[in-house]
This record gives structure tokens, sequence and C-alpha cells, in this order.
């Protein structure tokens, strides 16, 4: 009867106990919220929640330490990769990025979570071109911490999201995790890890990416395909051209004809001359593109003819970049180069002209031409996507031009042309 007794007030008193949990818990979220707002001081005294017995908390405490910000709030945040909840973990994982790359946590993952945890499919094939400079110093505890979680991240989801951030920080070192995920047979995760190794720019991994180009799921699919041009990986070339000879559609076509133009293997000259006149605009600047990166003088011709006759913004642009290779570095506004500076001005366009510029900046003669429209630019944009495609050209020839903007009375210019600066001689050797 004693022990009958003893166990009906335990009873009694679980409901109050409860209670009293609840309510605690309660303080204990209201209380992150206020140290979320006080900022980097109050990290200290978010930390401890991390190991709170109570899920919400956890899940808040993240939060606040995001909110809060700063380098302080890092190794509590890689701590938190380490829980054992999904959305702590995405939580955590945004909240690394959004340090190196502010505003992240309203892009990212999290940003979809729902009140219950789950997230909104759409986000996973949304538009994912962020990345962060290419000399940011990446501590490698971070790298490791993201690694661990697309190898065993609690759910499909945390391991995409792991994946994804991977790709924005950069991180080289990750690559041989993401060739392994490539073969997780999760779209989502096989998708994020692809667009993760072209960010990287690690052309070891472009052979392990060709068995993806036949997948079902076209976005894997094109991904794929992307990365391999991106790449530079010849081992993809004859399955891109199987993959061309009864592509599924349009866009599996014209992202073949891409990548084969990246790659510029001579083997597919007689390729690209055979669409330069194409009825379709992205295969004539697929053609372009290619005869370009060949850069075989007899080509020009060819080449000339049609850039006299297009009519059309997003061939003529190849065709502009293809010229420049070829050796007409015309800076005039009738000549290719002046027409790819011209169309930094437009913002549909700019997109397409920048990543060209960067890409003819590599070459010593191209370089000099564009080197020499810096000096001619007149607008904001022009100055800027100058100073962008300079970044990366690893030459000292670029410095003077890139330090007299530097002084630039446009503020805006000014910062990119000292932001170029810092990258260009991060990279000289």
């Amino acid at each position: 009867m004693k022990h009958t007794g003893l166990m009906l007030a335990l009873l009694l008193s679980m409901p109050a106990l409860c209670w009293q949990d609840k309510e605690a818990n309660k303080q204990k979220i209201k209380d992150l919220r206020e140290y979320a707002r006080q900022g980097s001081p109050a990290i200290p005294r978010i930390t401890p929640y991390l190991q709170d017995s109570d899920l919400e908390v956890r899940r808040e405490a993240v939060k606040a330490l995001v909110a809060a910000g700063s380098q302080r709030s890092l190794e509590a945040l890689t701590a938190a990769c380490s829980d054992n909840d999904a959305e702590v973990q995405i939580r955590a994982t945004d909240g690394l990025v959004n340090f190196y790359l502010p505003g992240y946590v309203d892009r990212g993952m999290s940003a979809s979570l729902r009140r219950a945890g789950g997230l909104t499919g759409s986000r996973w094939f949304e538009g994912n071109n962020e990345a962060i400079d290419a000399d940011t110093p990446l501590r490698p505890e971070i790298t490791e911490a993201l690694i661990g979680l697309v190898r065993g991240g609690v759910s499909m989801e945390v391991r995409a999201n792991a994946a994804r951030a991977l790709g924005v920080l950069r991180a080289r070192a990750a690559v041989p995790v993401l060739v392994e995920a490539l073969k997780s047979k999760d779209s989502r995760l096989m998708y994020e890890s692809l667009v993760a190794l072209q960010k990287t720019r690690d052309r070891s991994a472009g052979p392990n990416v060709a068995f993806l180009m036949r997948d079902l799921d076209e976005r894997v699919q094109l991904a794929a395909i992307e990365t391999a041009g991106i790449l530079g990986s010849k081992e993809a070339v004859p399955g891109l051209k199987r993959v061309l000879e009864s592509p599924a559609n349009k866009k599996v076509r014209r992202a073949v004809l891409v990548a084969l133009a990246q790659i510029g293997d001579p083997a597919n000259r007689p390729l690209f001359l055979s669409l330069v006149a194409d009825k379709d605009d992205d295969a004539r600047a697929a053609a372009a593109e290619g005869l370009g990166r060949l850069a075989a003088a007899e080509d020009r011709p060819t080449v000339e003819k049609a850039w006299s006759d297009e009519r059309k913004t997003s061939p003529r642009l190849a065709q502009a970049f293809a010229l420049a290779l070829l050796g007409n570095v015309d800076t005039s506004s009738f000549g290719p180069v002046g027409y790819l500076v011209n169309s930094l001005n437009q913002k549909a366009w700019r997109g397409v002209a920048l990543p060209y510029l960067s890409e003819l900046a590599l070459k010593p003669e191209p370089r000099s031409a564009i080197i020499v429209a810096l000096g001619q630019a007149t607008t904001r944009d022009e100055k800027a996507g100058l100073a962008q495609a300079l970044a990366g050209c690893g030459s000292a020839d670029a410095v003077a031009g890139l330090e007299k903007l530097s002084k630039d009375d446009d503020a805006s210019v000014a910062r990119e042309a000292l932001r170029a600066l810092r990258i260009l001689k991060g990279s000289i050797r």
C-alpha cells in the first residue's frame, strides 16, 4: 500500500512538473531572443543552450547565434553541426556560410524551413550561383564539419544543404566527398554536389561526372553536362556526343553544345563549323565559342562573316568573344572587345559578357586590350565589370590600371577596384 501511494503521488505530480518544464523552456526561448538582439557580446550566454535537452531551445539557440553574428559565433555553430536534429544542422550550416557571405541565411535552405521543420522542394533547384571571393581564407574545421554533414547528416536535406554550402565556400578540400555524393541516388544531393564541384573549379573531378549525363532527372542531367564543360573534362566528350545524337529536348542539346565548346577538343572543330549558321541561336553561340577556344587562324574569316551577319545578341556576344581569341582585339564600339564592354551596361547581357571578358583576360593579347578598355571606360558598370574581369587574370600587367581605378570618384567603383586588386595580387605568381 505504501508503494502504491508513492506511485500515485508521483503520477499526480507529473502534470505540474511538465507544466514547469514547459514554462522554463518558454523563458529560455524568450531569453535567447533577447540575447540575439544584443549581438556578439551575448554569444557566451547563448552557447550553453546548444546542449539543452529541449529541441526547441536548441533550435532557438542556433537562430540566436546566427542573428548575433561575428567571428565569435563560428566555433559554436561548427559544434552545432553535430546536433541530432535536421533543423539545427541546416541552420548551423547556413549560419557558417552567412559569416562569409552576409545575407545568405535569407536565401539559403534555412529560409525554406517550415514551422514543422520541413523544406519546400522547389528551393532545391532554384538558382545557386553564389560563391565567396576566391582568395577568402576558410577555417579548416568549418570545412571538416560540413564534409561530415555531407557524409552523415541526419537527413538527405541536411546532406544536400551542406554540399551547397561547400560550393558557396569554394572548399576544394571537399572535392572527394562531393564526388562520393554523386553516387547517392538522391537527386537533391547529386544536384547540389555537381554545382559545388563547378564552383571549386577542380578539374580532377571532371571524369567523375560523366555517368550522370544521362540521368533520368533532367535537372541532374543538365547539371552534370554543365559540370563536365566547366571542368573541361575531355573524358566526357564521347558521352556528350552520344547525348547529342538523341537529346531529350532543346535545353539538353544546348547544354551539350556549350559543354563541348568549353572543353575545346580539336576533334570537334567540324561540328562547330557545321553549326555556325544553325537556325538555333544557342547552337550558333556555342559554335562560335568552340571555334574561338580552338583558335585556328583559318577559322577567323568564318567567324567574322557570322559576326557581320548576326542580328541576335546572344550569338553575337559569343562571336565577339571568339574573334578576340582569334586575334581581333579592337576596343572601339564597333570592335569585338568594345562590343563586350558596352554589353556590361545592359542588365540583360552583363551576366553573359562578364564571363567572356574574364576568360579573355587570361590570355595576354586580349588582356592588353581589356586593360586599354579599362582606361577608356566611362560608366560605372563598365569600370566595375572590367575590374571584376581582371581580378582573376593572375598577371601583374593589370595592377597599374586597377590601382588607378581604385582612386575613382565613384566610391562603388573604387571599392570594386580594391577588391579586384586584392584578389589579383594574391594570385600573381
